[in-house]
């Protein structure tokens, strides 16, 4: 029991002493040759990252860094060295280095490296583009093989249950469906079912659509992860053909990138990080889109700060939800914690009746499916355990007349 005590306190000795560096005031001395690589590394980053006197630095050129990101992946978990790089890139401004195609290669590739490099894609040589590119389409295909398969699955029979109906023609009757439902009504002396509930495909044959989605997201810096996701999202959804998938992004202009959908990598570098925000232009051009708005769903992912006068964007919002238009607002779509967004804009369009919440890519399928059967999105959310914005109490304190 002593030793185990001891060994204990000595594991959370090193754990302080590689987390605080040297001096750190825990008298711990590494003599693990592997724990003092891991601590050269450490050092080499949040040292100099500090501003402290203690010796370390990855320096300012292509090489040194290189070798870092070798040594980082020799001692850390993939999820830990894509944090330090993250950590690297910000800290050390390492932005400049990443235009170097032998760094590129030798970072792990991830979501936040993604936006990093369409942030900078503008200004990559050429000698740096074909990496870049090749980079961004391996996150891309990883994520696809993440979440393509899953979002098929679920959004195809949301659209079977949504297109059903329980009085169909005889031709348009799903019988294994109906036969389960209505094995409780067996009738040995006449060794047949009596189908009192009937289960159809409804129209979907003859009319071939049944809803329209569009997703409008916002492309300001600090929607980057949610602008790759939903471009990703948005391609799976193209390529299921009871669906009408258009995809916008805006800043200050607007962008239909609905035509590129076929290869999401070329809808990202179509992508132009950063700008201010003009939600109701993008909303005004959104309506212009809408076919059937009782067959439309938009999903508008933006933190909601808005450039020009709130009202108008509230009022965009007031507009397609009295017109049938199915609105949810994404305050965010990636994997990260609570999102920054404006917190008396979404109030006041939760008031409208448009549920507004941050949702994390693995839900994202679920919660279309959940619109595309015009589930309440507001309590799928709540069940999924998701905070939705509470509605303002009055909009009138704003001065928006609706």
């Amino acid at each position: 029991m002593v030793d185990e005590t001891s060994n204990a306190h000595a594991s959370r000795l090193r754990r302080w002493r590689l987390v605080l560096g040297e001096p750190d005031g825990t008298g711990f001395d590494l003599r693990d040759r592997h724990d003092r690589e891991m601590d050269r590394v450490l050092r080499a980053l949040y040292s100099e990252a500090a501003g402290d006197n203690r010796k370390g630095g990855l320096g300012r050129s292509a090489p040194h860094v290189t070798r870092w990101l070798d040594d980082i992946r020799q001692y850390f978990p993939s999820s830990v060295v894509q944090m330090m790089q993250r950590d690297a890139i910000e800290r050390l401004n390492l932005r400049q280095l990443l235009l170097e195609p032998e760094l590129l290669q030798s970072i792990e590739p991830d979501v936040h490296l993604v936006a990093t490099i369409l942030a900078l894609k503008d200004v990559i040589p050429d000698k740096t583009r074909a990496t870049a590119r090749a980079i961004v389409r391996r996150v891309v295909e990883e994520l696809e093989r993440k979440l393509a398969e899953p979002a098929r699955q679920t959004l195809n029979g949301s659209l079977d249950r949504a297109a059903r109906n329980r009085r169909p023609r005889l031709s348009e009757i799903d019988w294994q469906r109906t036969i389960r439902a209505n094995l409780k009504h067996y009738q040995p002396s006449l060794r047949t079912i009596i189908p009192e509930t009937r289960i159809g495909f409804g129209r979907r044959q003859r009319r071939g659509l049944l809803r329209e989605v569009i997703l409008c997201v916002d492309q300001s810096g600090s929607m980057a992860t949610s602008v790759i996701y939903a471009s990703i999202f948005a391609a799976v959804m193209a390529s299921i053909r009871s669906l009408r998938t258009s995809l916008v992004l805006f800043d200050t202009s607007v962008v239909d990138l609905t035509e590129h959908l076929s290869d999401p990598v070329d809808v990202l570098f179509g992508v132009q990080l950063g700008g201010g925000t003009d939600v109701a232009q993008a909303l005004a051009y959104v309506q212009s889109l809408v076919r059937v708005p009782e067959q439309t769903v938009l999903v508008l992912i933006s933190d909601l700060f808005e450039g020009g006068p709130q009202e108008r964007m509230i009022r965009r919002i007031a507009d397609l939800i009295a017109s049938g238009v199915q609105v949810i607002v994404l305050l965010a779509l990636s994997d990260e914690g609570h999102p920054t967004y404006s917190h008396t804009a979404a109030a006041h369009i939760a008031a409208l009746g448009a549920p507004c919440f941050a949702c994390t890519p693995d839900r994202f399928a679920d919660l279309m499916a959940a619109a595309i059967q015009r589930q309440d999105v507001a309590a799928w959310a709540a069940r999924a355990g998701m905070v939705t914005v509470q509605p303002h109490q009055s909009l009138l304190e704003a001065g928006i007349t609706l």
